[in-house]
């Protein structure tokens, strides 16, 4: 299956490389681009993506509200792609309003282009990507403003089954499928099958959102 992607940043050179880097991918087509995040609402709507490369800050309508739009659209929008924010720095304040509004993730823009292709087929898959700098900043803003748990993410919690419930707190922790395995001493496909159910029972998209919910909840707490 091929990977549909729309590119959103304000600099021609940027989404000019990028797309020439993901073209060459023989699963990955690039079908259209956007300089802000209004132009990315109307190319989004017309070529309906999978997968929207968005930068976070951007002139006219930053990445944090475009992504807002696309993954909360209004009554009648149907198709909603998966988001991947693009940030030069590991230190933008919109990483927790971000995962919050459903975007799958981040990735810094100089990273290698090899992991610009492995996250556009991870985000696809329906996965979450979090660079280990971005959950770490994001722990470190929980620590610093420490929310009193919500109840009412609390009793989204009550549906779960006690293993389901240790499974969400090792992915809040930050472990791997594999990791998670190992730890609790099962097959990794069980792993994938307690994760699938965890995020049908709490309406969640990805392991992004679920790492969010595991804070706001107060079944995780920084520093624990």
């Amino acid at each position: 299956m091929t990977v549909r992607v729309i590119i959103v940043d304000d600099q021609a050179m940027v989404r000019a490389g990028f797309a020439a880097l993901l073209n060459a991918q023989s699963d990955i087509d690039v079908v259209g681009d956007a300089a802000d995040g209004k132009q990315a609402l109307e190319v989004s709507g017309r070529t309906h993506p999978d997968v929207v490369l968005m930068d976070v800050r951007m002139p006219e309508m930053d990445g944090l509200e475009a992504a807002r739009r696309l993954l909360d659209p209004p009554p009648g929008v149907v198709h909603r792609p998966k988001v991947l924010m693009l940030t030069t720095f590991d230190v933008d304040d919109y990483v927790y309003e971000a995962l919050r509004a459903g975007a799958s993730g981040f990735l810094l823009k100089d990273a290698p282009p090899a992991d610009l292709i492995a996250a556009v087929r991870v985000v696809a898959a329906g996965e979450a990507l979090l660079a280990p700098s971005v959950t770490r900043r994001l722990i470190e803003d929980f620590a610093r403003n420490r929310p009193a748990p919500r109840r009412d993410r609390r009793l989204q919690l009550n549906g779960l089954t006690p293993r389901e419930t240790e499974v969400l707190e090792l992915i809040a922790r930050g472990l791997s499928n594999q990791e998670i395995a190992e730890r609790l001493v099962v097959a990794e496909q069980t792993v994938k099958t307690h994760i699938g159910r965890i995020l049908a029972k709490l309406d969640l998209r990805d392991r992004a959102q679920a790492v969010v919910l595991a804070y706001e909840s107060g079944l995780v707490t920084p520093g624990q």
